[in-house]
């Protein structure tokens, strides 16, 4: 018993055996009401966590809080790999759009095309909706900027404005600790200085 429940901890990304053991063992040990939540909290996501209709970002209603606010600009359509980038996004305070979770990004090799991350979902918003920019937001990986310009492709017959998030030198970074890919996005990405 102790050993499946190592290996379902190991299951998470970036949990190896070694902290699986420790959080199995805390929870033995030390914790054992804290385990009962953990185990009663993962029931209760799995039966009621769904995606929303609309962005597809995960929820515990039919259509998420973002997408069932009036407020939002339902003019600007943020496209994002996964729903923690929503998050990411969101804590910026900055943007005030929608989006559209891909939950993930074009791979062939890994079987995932564009029927995965449903694009055709992505499509019919496109021609039934008002959608007078896409951002592109996907990450800076090969696969991600892959599956960026399949997007801009596809999104090019609807009229719409088609941006890329800014990719480059993060706040605080020097550039001397910077790769050679980052320091070539940040200079082939830069603006007017005001």
């Amino acid at each position: 018993m102790i050993e499946k429940l190592n290996k379902t901890f190991c299951a998470l990304p970036g949990v190896g055996s070694k902290t699986a053991q420790r959080f199995v063992y805390h929870l033995l040990e030390r914790d054992r009401e804290g385990g009962f939540e953990l185990a009663k909290a993962l029931v209760d996501a799995m039966e009621h966590v769904k995606h929303c209709s609309s962005c597809r970002t995960l929820s515990e209603k039919n259509i998420c809080n973002i997408c069932a606010n009036d407020v939002r600009d339902s003019s600007q359509l943020c496209i994002v790999e996964t729903p923690t980038d929503i998050h990411a996004i969101e804590q910026s305070g900055v943007y005030k759009g929608k989006y559209f979770v891909l939950s993930g990004y074009l791979s062939p090799i890994d079987g995932i095309g564009a029927a995965e991350l449903g694009l055709d979902e992505l499509e019919q918003k496109l021609r039934n909706l008002k959608v007078e920019e896409i951002i592109l937001a996907t990450n800076a990986t090969v696969e991600g900027e892959v599956t960026a310009h399949y997007i801009s492709n596809m999104a090019k017959q609807f009229d719409v404005q088609i941006t890329r998030i800014a990719h480059g030198i993060p706040i605080g970074g020097e550039l001397e600790y910077a790769d050679i890919n980052t320091i070539a996005h940040a200079l082939s990405g830069r603006k007017n200085y005001d």
